[in-house]
């Protein structure tokens, strides 16, 4: 996906989010701000915004010091998360078709997404996606490639939302490699995030290699570029991923909620769209 001039707002949004979160230093803040502001001017628009927000996040560590100012917020988000999972495993188990629900579930947790927000209500969000229609459903596709495969390639998105990952996991009954942040930017999953949701117990944990947000190919190692061409079946959560990934012509599943309005837009469904989308399938 291409950047859109309504992305750029965006950019320096989650620039100072981060920011005062790494520190009070209010002449450090602008000095983010303003180089933020240079730095863009200079980007073109057929980037990715996930190559964008490489740059960025470069740049607030380069600034004000902290290498993962969202440390503290991912371990709550997901002990959090991990006190959830026993009652939504109960949910699968009960419900008539134990894997769509469980798709259901994973996306739920797509909301706990620290770029776009920090105020959500976990619970409430399970219960609407529980209920919620697809604005994009390739269930059967889904259904099709999981019955076909050997092998799994599972690409994570924020830490918590591992957890719900994790019930995926679990119900799909296929070895799965779960791909994490090479460093910390945002909230995204790294290894010790996934480590704390209990990833290593249902999957191997691989890093992309790149310190994005969202898969960018050209960034990532090589071990990780192998694993991708040879896998013939992809999940992609959320939507740095999305925008990373979806112009490629290699069949992904992407399983999303569409919290920003121009992403629904790329998409073509509605902010607040709950999406299953294969590409290339």
């Amino acid at each position: 996906m291409r950047t859109y001039l309504d992305c750029i707002p965006c950019f320096f949004n989650q620039a100072l989010r981060a920011g005062r979160i790494a520190t009070n230093d209010e002449n450090k803040l602008k000095n983010l701000l303003d180089e933020i502001g240079l730095m863009l001017r200079h980007i073109p628009l057929e980037n990715t915004p996930p190559e964008t927000g490489m740059l960025i996040y470069e740049k607030v560590r380069e600034i004000t010091g902290e290498i993962d100012p969202y440390k503290k917020i991912k371990r709550e988000s997901t002990e959090k998360a991990l006190t959830l999972y026993s009652s939504l495993k109960n949910e699968v188990e009960k419900s008539n078709d134990s894997l769509l629900t469980a798709i259901r579930i994973a996306i739920a947790g797509n909301v706990i997404d620290f770029g776009v927000s920090m105020d959500f209500d976990i619970e409430k969000e399970i219960n609407e996606v529980l209920k919620k229609d697809f604005a994009i459903f390739d269930y059967y596709k889904f259904r099709e490639y999981l019955d076909n495969t050997d092998e799994i390639l599972y690409i994570g998105d924020n830490a918590g939302e591992s957890v719900f990952d994790r019930i995926l996991i679990e119900e799909m009954k296929k070895p799965v490699i779960y791909v994490v942040r090479e460093i910390p930017v945002i909230n995204d999953v790294t290894y010790e995030d996934a480590l704390q949701a209990g990833i290593d117990k249902v999957a191997s944990i691989l890093s992309s290699g790149t310190s994005a947000p969202g898969i960018v190919l050209r960034t990532c190692s090589a071990e990780f570029k192998r694993v991708y061409k040879n896998s013939k079946f992809v999940i992609s959560k959320g939507q740095g991923n999305y925008e990373g990934l979806s112009d490629e012509k290699h069949p992904i599943f992407f399983l999303l909620k569409a919290k920003c309005w121009v992403i629904a837009n790329d998409i073509g469904v509605n902010k607040g769209d709950i999406v299953l989308k294969g590409i290339n399938v």
